[in-house]
């Protein structure tokens, strides 16, 4: 069963500006990859959010087999819980690790939104939090995520 990660509403207009569509430049090229960038992004920053009302068009929901790399939820939830059980195969353990990933990428896209508000160029800006990610120090004790592939 494939499990779809939604989005809260009111994040749907920069999620839709993030985006690149036909003839209009975004930064980028999938809804997956938007998700991921702002799941790591929040996950990080530690700030996990629960989601209000879920956006169900424009953008719809993302099917997790649509990810580019969908090992990411599984990491963000073992990381989260700090319990390898949570990747067991059953629903109850899928719908947990969609659930800690929408909260993490809701978070993440709290944080976009409130560093990219009245910003022209989205691109410049993440290049820019990219770079600040990189040099703070991190909680992580192993190699961080690399937010720059997503781009």
């Amino acid at each position: 069963m494939a499990l779809r990660v939604y989005i809260e509403e009111d994040k749907a207009p920069l999620f839709r500006a993030l985006k690149a569509s036909d003839g209009e430049a975004g930064v980028f090229q999938t809804h997956g990859d938007i998700l991921t960038f702002a799941a790591v992004l929040g996950f990080k920053r530690q700030r996990r959010k629960k989601l209000g009302k879920r956006s169900t068009k424009n953008p719809d929901p993302v099917l997790q087999d649509q990810f580019r790399d969908p090992h990411i939820i599984n990491l963000i939830a073992v990381l989260a819980t700090g319990d390898p059980k949570i990747l067991a195969t059953n629903e109850e353990c899928d719908k947990q690790r969609i659930t800690i990933f929408e909260e993490y990428a809701n978070g993440g896209l709290e944080i976009l939104q409130d560093e990219l508000k009245g910003v022209v160029n989205y691109l410049d800006k993440l290049l820019l939090i990219l770079s600040q990610e990189r040099d703070s120090p991190s909680s992580l004790e192993e190699e961080e995520f690399d937010l720059t592939s997503f781009l």
